[in-house]
C-alpha cells in the first residue's frame, strides 16, 4: 500500500497518515512501532515527555525499513525552552531513538508564561542547521504565538501540530496556516474517540462501507491536514491505515463540516495556565 503525503514549506515530504505513541508504554512501544510499520505507515509521532523513545528507536532499529523509508517526528518539553538546553535535548532524544537525525522536530507547546518559546524556535533553527532535524516546527501554537516567532526570525515554521477534529475544526488558525503554507497536524483526529459513535458519521461511514475512523481520517486526508491516531489496538491500527481506496462526496464533507461545535475542544487551552500536559 502507497501512502500519500503531503509536500512542507521546506519541501520535504510528510506522510499521511502518522502512527501516534502519546500514552504507549516504553515496554511496549517497540511492539507497536514494528506493527504499525508493518500495517503501511511510514510516519512516527513521539516526543521526550510520552517517555517512550527508546521504545520507539528499538522499534524502528527493529522493523528491517531503511531509515530513510520511515518519517520520524519528536518533541522539545517545556523545561528545555531556554536556547541551551533545547540545543541540548535533540542529541538526547535523537541517542534514545538510535538515529542522526529526525525528520521533524517540534517545540511542544509555546508556555508563553515562561517566555522562553522564541529562543526555543532560534534554537530549533540551529538544530536544522547542523542537520540533525530536516525540518522544524511547533505544537499547539496559537496565531499570536507563530506571528511572534516568524516575525523575530523571518522562519516559518513547517508545521503547527494541534487539536483538530470534526467537533473543533480550528477554521480560524487553519486560515492562518494556509496564509503562511504551515502544514497542520492533527492530534487527536478521532477526537479520543467521542467521534466514532457519532450519527452522522456512522451514517457516512455505512454508505461507504468502511469504518467511523476510517471516515474521519479520510475527512483529514481530503482537507489537507496530516492525522495522527494513536491506538494500541493492532485491528484499530490497521483499520486506520486503509483509507485510501474511497473518497467523500460533497454532501459527506458538507455534513462532517457542520460538526464543529465551540465547545468541541477536548484538551487544554495552550495558554500559561495549562502548559503542563503532555500532548
Amino acid at each position: 500500500m502507497q501512502v500519500s503525503s503531503v509536500c512542507l514549506n521546506d519541501r520535504h515530504n510528510i506522510p499521511q497518515p502518522g502512527f501516534g505513541t502519546w500514552q504507549i508504554d516504553d515496554k511496549e512501544a517497540a511492539e507497536k512501532v514494528q506493527f504499525a510499520l508493518k500495517a503501511g505507515y511510514r510516519h512516527i509521532d513521539t516526543a521526550r515527555i510520552y517517555g517512550n523513545e527508546a521504545g520507539v528507536g528499538a522499534g524502528l532499529a527493529q522493523s528491517g525499513l531503511a531509515r530513510e523509508q520511515i518519517y520520524l517526528t519528536t518533541k522539545l518539553w517545556n523545561d528545555d525552552q531556554a536556547y541551551d538546553k533545547a540545543l541540548a535535548a535533540l542529541p538526547a532524544s535523537l541517542q534514545r531513538l538510535q538515529t542522526d537525525y529526525v525528520d521533524l522536530y517540534l517545540i511542544h507547546w509555546p508556555c508563553p508564561a515562561q517566555d522562553l518559546y522564541l529562543e526555543a524556535w532560534q534554537a530549533l533553527i540551529e538544530l536544522q542547521k547542523r542537520g540533525l532535524a530536516r525540518s522544524i516546527g511547533v505544537s499547539n501554537f496559537r496565531v499570536e504565538d507563530l506571528q511572534h516567532i516568524i516575525d523575530k526570525t523571518g522562519i516559518v515554521p513547517a508545521v503547527n501540530q494541534v487539536e483538530l477534529h470534526p467537533y473543533f475544526q480550528q477554521a480560524g488558525l487553519r486560515a492562518f496556516h494556509r496564509q503562511y503554507n504551515i502544514t497542520t497536524v492533527a492530534y487527536s483526529p478521532l477526537g479520543r474517540g467521542a467521534l466514532l459513535n457519532d450519527p452522522v458519521v456512522q451514517k457516512i461511514a455505512e454508505e461507504h462501507g468502511k469504518s467511523a475512523g476510517q471516515i474521519i481520517l479520510r475527512w483529514h486526508m481530503e482537507i489537507g491536514t496530516i492525522a495522527i491516531p494513536k491506538s494500541a489496538n493492532a485491528g484499530r491500527i490497521s483499520d486506520n491505515i486503509h483509507i485510501f481506496d474511497f473518497q467523500l462526496t460533497q454532501e459527506n464533507r458538507t455534513a462532517i463540516a457542520a460538526l464543529d461545535k465551540k465547545e468541541g475542544k477536548i484538551f487544554p487551552q495552550p495558554d500559561e495556565r495549562n502548559t503542563p500536559h503532555a500532548l
